[in-house]
């Protein structure tokens, strides 16, 4: 719904409800010549994650109104629900879904006046745009979603039963990158002042001239679109939580 192209492979880039769960299914039913299978675990023993929205909510896409004709939010959401529906029919039964991340407060897209880039090798169209319109578009968004998937799990699994023994989990990983930028020092340890609004690796619009900070686990982002190693250690490590049942970012029915 939201199509651009990937110059690596000289086609758009693979989406999954169009390439990736597919292959995902072909691939867990193929047996090698032997009669072994190419995946040695068990779809009911699998957990399966599922997050994506960032390059759908944003430019080239929802955000600059440049997704297909007559394709909405809605749409977006209805993908999320309708990849775990495939999965669950190929025999899935554990999944989390992982709702959209503080877009907002990425450098790409913050309010100018805390650190928000007038325009970035991912957005050198932005230049000469209005950055606090930008911003407020895309935090009504995110809102928007994510209060969406606050409610679409439980209703999917409990009005309207439509996954008989599933369990899943919202995580929100919204909220846990927000508390990173607004409670640095719980998260980030990095040996220069933290900082949540700068970048690890900054270019220019057309992605040359680039600098890279010498302490990067100093910093929430590693470029203007995407979260630090700092920062996707701390999910990962609240991941394992989240498949633990421990997570107080999640929500778990089933």
């Amino acid at each position: 719904m939201t199509p651009r192209n990937f110059a690596a492979i000289n086609a758009p880039f693979p989406d999954i409800a169009g390439y990736e769960v597919p292959a995902f299914i072909a691939d867990s039913k193929y047996r090698r010549p032997n009669g072994t299978k190419f995946f040695s675990g068990k779809p009911d023993n699998t957990v399966y994650a599922i997050w994506i929205g960032t390059n759908d909510m944003g430019n080239d896409a929802f955000l600059t109104d440049s997704q297909l004709p007559g394709k909405t939010v809605k749409d977006y959401i209805d993908c999320v629900y309708d990849q775990v529906a495939r999965l669950y029919e190929n025999g899935g039964r554990n999944f989390v879904l992982l709702n959209l991340a503080p877009l907002d407060l990425l450098p790409q897209y913050q309010l100018p006046e805390k650190g928000g880039l007038p325009a970035t090798q991912f957005f050198p169209e932005k230049s000469g745009k209005n950055g606090t319109e930008i911003h407020g578009r895309m935090l009504e968004t995110v809102v928007s979603v994510n209060e969406v998937f606050k409610y679409r799990t439980p209703y999917e699994v409990e009005v309207e039963e439509a996954w008989d023994g599933i369990s899943i989990a919202n995580f929100d990983v919204n909220s846990l990158m927000t508390d990173i930028y607004n409670n640095p020092a719980n998260y980030l340890n990095g040996t220069a002042p933290l900082n949540v609004q700068g970048v690890t690796k900054l270019c220019n619009s057309s992605g040359q001239n680039c600098t890279t900070a010498s302490s990067p686990d100093s910093y929430e982002w590693f470029d203007p679109l995407h979260p630090s190693e700092q920062t996707s250690r701390v999910i990962a490590r609240e991941f394992v939580s989240v498949i633990g049942g421990k997570s107080k970012y999640a929500r778990y029915w089933g």
